[in-house]
């Protein structure tokens, strides 16, 4: 019987390189962002707020980002699965706490281990999701 196990987590520089990745790319599409990177237990590891960005995108950020490292999905993934269940979609909205079912939070798996996750909060959830998929893709690009 295995009584541990290894895990593995995402480091500081490179949470910094996606807050840097995302803080680009809404450069580029015109929003103020606040921007998240949780480790892969949900505990925040980095964090930034565009000046001028509103105060809610601090939360948004940080829920979208918990979602996604709490289930190893995208957030954006959630409505589709659970929009023809009436049930479903009353009921978990709000009975899961930090749960977030639009566009904004990514998981970040490196070599097929969820190392943390990625939220940003500012624009539309497409602008939202476009940002932190930039940010992730920063992480994947960056050497080891």
């Amino acid at each position: 019987m295995t009584t541990t196990f290894e895990k593995r987590s995402i480091g500081l520089d490179g949470a910094q390189r996606i807050i840097e990745a995302a803080f680009r790319e809404a450069e580029s599409i015109g929003i103020r962002i606040a921007v998240c990177v949780l480790d892969e237990s949900g505990v925040l590891k980095a964090f930034a707020r565009a000046d001028g960005s509103a105060l809610v995108n601090i939360q948004s950020a940080q829920d979208k980002a918990y979602t996604a490292v709490g289930l190893g999905m995208a957030s954006h993934q959630w409505y589709p699965m659970i929009k023809d269940d009436p049930a479903l979609l009353a009921g978990v909205v709000g009975a899961i706490d930090r749960l977030v079912i639009f566009g904004g939070g990514v998981p970040i798996k490196v070599d097929g281990f969820l190392v943390g996750a990625v939220g940003v909060g500012g624009g539309s959830h497409e602008q939202d999701r476009q940002v932190a998929e930039a940010g992730a893709r920063a992480l994947q690009a960056a050497p080891a």
